[in-house]
C-alpha cells in the first residue's frame, strides 16, 4: 500500500521513484541497520545510587545534578524525558553506569496503563452532528473538511472518532503542521488514552527514536501515530483514518527535493486505504473549500466556541501620521497595560525574528545586504552578528561603515529581539517570553517555553508564527499584531490568503477561556476591503470574495500550475535552458497549455546562484502532466 503511494506521488511529482523511497525510509534503514524493535531505555537508580547524597560527589556537579533528578523519580526516567530536563546527560549518564549508581532497562513504547482516562467533556450540538456524521463512514473512503472557528472544540472531536477506530483495533495517523504543537497534542492525547502506545514522528528526534517510532506504526504497536509532515509516509498495520490537522497551514508542503503536499497525499491514501480522512483548520485552504463546492468533501461547520469562550473583539489602529515606538504604538501599549492590570496576557506577534531587519549607514546609505542573495541580512544584536535568513551566512556587527568607514550605523525596522527590548522598558517589572526560531533551538525548549505561558510565568509574549497554530492559552486576553500590511501588496496570488488565516490563526490565540479577549491590528490602509472583511470574523465571507478573484483570473483551484525553475552561478545560463525548454514544448505541441517567461525569479540571487523561472498553467491536470512527463525526459 505504502509503495502504491510512493510511487503514484513518483508519478503525480514528477520525481525519482528512488529518492521518494529514500524519503519514506527512517535514516538508519537507509544505511541498513537492522529494523529492530528496541524498547525505550529506562534509567533508574540502583541501591547503591539512592544511598548517595548529591554533596558526596560535589566535585562532579554534573553527575550530582543527574543523581539528583533520578532521586526525584524513583520509578526512573526514560530517554525522551531525560532529554527534556537535562542536555548532554549521556556522557554523564555513562559515569554513573561505570560506576554501578545507575541501571538501565528496555520497556516497550510508553503508554501508564495506572492513569485513568481524562474526563470527556460535553460536546455542543454541532459537535455530536460532526461526529456522528465521521462515524457514519468508518469503513469506506470519505473527505471531511472540519470547518471550525477557533477554540470551537476540533480536537475534542478527533478524540471521539480516535476512541471508535481504536475501539474497532485500528489505527489512528494525525498530521500536525510543527513540531512546537506536538507535545501539546501528545499530552492530550496520553491522558485521553492512557492505556495506548502513541508513535510521534518529527525531526526533532534522533536516528533511533525515529525509526522505533516507525517500527512501531509498522508493526502495529502503536495505536496512534502523531507526527510532522514526513509522518504521512509512515506504513501502517492496521489504518483506520487519517486526520490532517490545521490543513491549509504551508508546513504541509515539502518545499526541496521531493516536493510534495502532506495534505494532498493524506487524501490519495486514505482513498487508496478506503479509510476516511478529515481536513481540520479554522482557516481552511481556498482549495478545500472549493473540493465542498465541487461535492468532493463533505464540510462540517462548527461555528460556535466550545464552552463558555465568546470570539475575542477586533479592532483596526490606524498608525499613519503616529509616532511609533519601534512598531508599538501609543493606543496599542496603553491597552497592553489595561489588560496586564486586569492580570490577562498579553500576544504581540511579529512574523521577523532578530534585532532589526537592516543596517544602514546614515553618511553614505549603505546597506547590510548579503553577498549572495538579493536579500539583506537580519541584524542578530544578541549574538552581535549579521544573518542571512536565506542562505544562512554571517559575519560580525561592524563598527564602521565597510563603504565610507562611517560610525553612523543605524538599525532600520524591527524585528522580535528589538520589541522584547523596547517593552523591557515600557514594562520593567512584567516578565516577557520572546518565541521564535532562535529562542527555541535548543531541545525541549518550545516545551519548557509553553507550560511557563500556562503557569502564568510570562504575561508578555512576543512571537513569530510559531505562536499563531493550535496553542490554547487562557489566561491571554490581548493579541497585537504590529504589522498586517506585509500580505496586502505581494507578488504571490495567494498572500491575501496566508494573511486573512493568519490574522485569524493569531486572533484565535485570545480569549479561549471565560475571559472576552481583545484584538488589536495595526495597519497604515484601514480602509482595506481584505481587512474590514476580516473585522467581522467571517472567513467564509472572505474566502468566498477570494475565490470569486481566482475564478475570474483563472488562478488556482480553477486552473493548474506547474513551474519550472533553474539555478547557476552564470545568470544567462538559467535563461538559456529555459529557452531550450520552451522551444521543446512548442516542437512538442502545447495541447491547450499557456506557457509565461522565462523571468527571474521572485528572489533572483540565492545562496550565491541566478536563479530565473518559467510557468506553465492548464485548465485541467490530465494534459499538464502528460506534457511534464515526456518534457522532463
Amino acid at each position: 500500500e505504502l509503495l502504491w503511494l510512493l510511487n503514484w506521488a513518483s508519478q503525480y511529482y514528477q520525481y525519482p521513484i528512488g529518492e521518494v523511497v529514500q524519503q519514506a525510509l527512517p535514516t538508519l534503514l537507509r544505511q541498513g541497520r537492522p529494523a529492530r524493535v528496541k524498547g525505550i531505555e529506562l534509567w533508574r537508580l540502583t541501591a547503591s545510587g539512592q544511598s548517595l547524597q548529591p554533596s558526596d560527589i560535589s566535585r562532579a556537579p554534573r553527575q550530582a545534578a543527574l543523581l539528583s533528578l533520578l532521586q526525584q523519580h524513583p520509578a526512573g526516567l526514560t530517554s525522551p524525558e531525560l532529554n527534556q530536563r537535562q542536555e548532554r546527560w549521556r556522557p554523564v549518564m555513562a559515569r554513573l553506569l561505570e560506576k554501578n549508581w545507575v541501571e538501565m532497562t528496555e520497556q516497550q513504547l510508553a503508554s501508564n496503563h495506572t492513569q485513568l482516562p481524562s474526563e470527556k467533556p460535553e460536546l455542543n450540538q454541532d459537535q455530536l452532528l460532526a461526529v456522528q456524521q465521521i462515524l457514519n463512514h468508518l469503513d469506506s473512503y470519505h473527505a471531511f473538511l472540519l470547518d471550525g472557528v477557533t477554540g470551537s472544540g476540533k480536537t475534542e472531536v478527533y478524540l471521539r472518532v480516535i476512541d471508535s477506530v481504536l475501539a474497532a483495533k485500528q489505527q489512528a495517523l494525525i498530521l500536525v503542521p510543527e513540531i512546537g504543537l506536538t507535545p501539546q497534542l501528545l499530552s492530550r492525547f496520553q491522558r485521553r488514552f492512557p492505556t495506548v502506545s502513541i508513535a510521534v514522528l518529527h525531526s526533532g528526534l534522533n536516528d533511533q527514536e525515529r525509526l522505533q517510532a516507525w517500527l512501531s506504526a509498522s508493526k502495529g504497536n502503536a495505536g496512534i501515530i502523531i507526527g510532522t509532515r514526513s509522518a504521512l509516509l509512515t506504513p501502517l498495520a492496521r489504518p483506520g483514518i487519517i486526520i490532517v490537522d490545521e490543513e491549509h497551514d504551508l508546513s504541509f508542503k515539502q518545499q526541496e527535493g521531493f516536493r510534495y503536499s502532506a495534505r494532498d497525499l493524506a487524501i490519495v491514501r486514505a482513498q487508496h486505504l478506503q479509510v476516511p480522512v478529515i481536513l481540520g483548520s479554522a482557516t481552511p485552504a481556498l482549495e478545500s473549500l472549493a473540493n465542498c463546492e465541487r461535492e468532493r468533501f463533505t464540510r462540517l461547520h462548527l461555528p460556535e466556541r466550545a464552552g463558555a469562550a465568546t470570539p475575542p473583539e477586533f479592532k483596526l489602529i490606524d498608525v499613519r501620521g503616529q509616532k511609533l515606538d519601534n512598531g508599538l504604538s501609543a493606543q496599542l501599549l496603553a491597552q497592553m497595560q489595561t489588560h496586564l492590570a486586569a492580570g490577562g496576557q498579553v500576544l504581540l506577534f511579529i512574523n521577523r525574528r532578530g534585532f532589526a531587519p537592516v543596517m544602514m549607514c546614515h553618511d553614505c546609505g549603505w546597506h547590510s545586504r548579503c553577498e549572495r542573495c538579493d536579500a539583506h541580512m537580519t541584524i542578530h544584536q544578541q549574538a552581535r552578528r549579521l544573518r542571512c535568513h536565506h542562505c544562512g551566512s554571517e559575519r560580525p556587527l561592524p563598527a564602521h561603515c565597510p563603504g565610507c568607514n562611517s560610525e553612523n550605523l543605524i538599525q532600520v525596522g524591527y524585528g522580535t529581539e528589538r520589541v522584547e527590548q523596547v517593552l523591557k522598558l515600557h514594562f520593567p517589572a512584567t516578565p516577557i517570553l520572546r518565541i521564535d526560531r532562535d529562542t527555541t533551538r535548543r531541545k525541549g525548549a518550545m516545551q519548557a517555553m509553553l507550560d511557563q505561558i500556562k503557569q502564568g510565568e510570562s504575561q508578555i509574549l512576543v512571537g513569530t508564527q510559531m505562536l499563531a497554530k493550535g496553542h490554547h492559552f487562557p489566561n491571554l486576553t490581548l493579541v497585537g499584531l504590529l504589522d498586517a500590511d506585509y500580505g496586502l501588496f505581494s507578488a504571490d496570488f495567494r498572500a491575501a490568503e496566508r494573511l486573512g488565516q493568519l490574522v485569524l490563526q493569531v486572533a484565535g490565540r485570545a480569549g479561549r477561556a471565560e475571559r472576552q479577549g481583545e484584538v488589536l491590528i495595526q495597519t497604515h490602509h484601514p480602509e482595506s476591503p481584505l481587512l474590514q472583511s476580516l473585522l467581522s470574523h467571517d472567513y467564509g465571507r472572505f474566502a468566498q470574495a477570494l475565490l470569486s478573484e481566482r475564478q475570474a483570473a483563472n488562478l488556482p483551484p480553477y486552473s493548474h500550475l506547474a513551474l519550472l525553475r533553474a539555478e547557476a552561478v552564470d545568470a544567462q545560463a538559467p535563461y538559456r535552458f529555459l529557452e531550450e525548454a520552451h522551444a521543446l514544448v512548442s516542437q512538442m505541441g502545447s495541447n491547450g497549455i499557456e506557457m509565461y517567461g522565462p523571468f527571474p525569479a521572485p528572489m533572483q540571487r540565492r545562496a550565491g546562484r541566478n536563479r530565473a523561472q518559467m510557468l506553465l498553467q492548464a485548465s485541467s491536470r490530465a494534459p499538464l502532466q502528460t506534457l511534464l512527463s515526456t518534457w522532463l525526459q
